[in-house]
């Protein structure tokens, strides 16, 4: 378990060598980790987290992201105010739907833990694209797919190193939710689009193999519903 006497004053040297873990590790134990201590992560780790993100490929090898690293308390501050304002609607809905499933709730209680002790997340990697996602004719919605399809392999990159180098992260975008204000907050022209938030800290609790699906039940072949590994 990483505690606070562990964790503070740790550099990138301290962890860089748990990017030696087996791929299949670092998968098989991933998971959204939302409950970090305040204690500061080095920039150095920030910024290696990110170097690994950038081998992620990209439309058309397009390379067309930014990444915000927040740590600024003002500016948390002001996106732990716009993902309150989300989980307070969102939650409670989940809340009314979940009744009796405590795996969700266990889920929502992260996420409201998370809510309640944003200010105090040492650090907010916001990945971004560059370049205007809404188009000047109609387009079929798989545009907006391939628009987003430019980021999110980067940012699995980075909670896969994250992981590695024992980091709790989580990728959210509840804080996002008024891309307007959130431009404002973190400086943004009209033409970069913030996509999603990663918190990045060290965990409060410990990874571990987490629970899925068995294959079978989410695999089709060839047409939905043809299932023949199901079982």
């Amino acid at each position: 378990m990483t505690d606070t006497a562990s964790s503070q004053g740790r550099t990138l040297a301290d962890v860089e060598k748990g990017l030696d873990m087996p791929l299949q590790e670092a998968m098989v134990t991933q998971r959204a980790i939302r409950r970090l201590l305040p204690d500061p992560v080095d920039d150095d780790i920030v910024l290696r987290c990110i170097e690994l993100a950038l081998k992620a490929p990209t439309g058309s090898n397009g390379q067309n992201w930014e990444f915000v690293v927040v740590k600024d308390g003002a500016a948390k501050a002001e996106l732990a105010k716009q993902n309150h304002r989300a989980t307070s609607l969102y939650l409670g809905i989940g809340r009314r739907q979940s009744r009796g499933n405590e795996a969700m709730l266990r889920v929502i209680d992260a996420v409201q833990w998370q809510a309640d002790h944003f200010e105090e997340i040492p650090v907010l990697v916001v990945p971004c694209l560059r370049g205007n996602h809404v188009p000047l004719v109609p387009m079929p919605p798989m545009a907006q797919s391939s628009y987003y399809g430019s980021i999110y392999p980067s940012v699995q990159n980075l909670l896969l190193a994250a992981r590695a180098m024992g980091l709790g992260a989580a990728l959210i975008t509840l804080p996002l939710w008024s891309t307007t204000i959130a431009r404002r907050i973190l400086g943004l022209p009209a033409s970069v689009m913030p996509c999603c938030v990663v918190p990045l800290g060290w965990p409060r609790g410990r990874y571990g193999p987490t629970t899925r699906k068995p294959v079978g039940e989410v695999v089709h072949l060839d047409r939905y519903g043809d299932q023949p590994w199901k079982g």
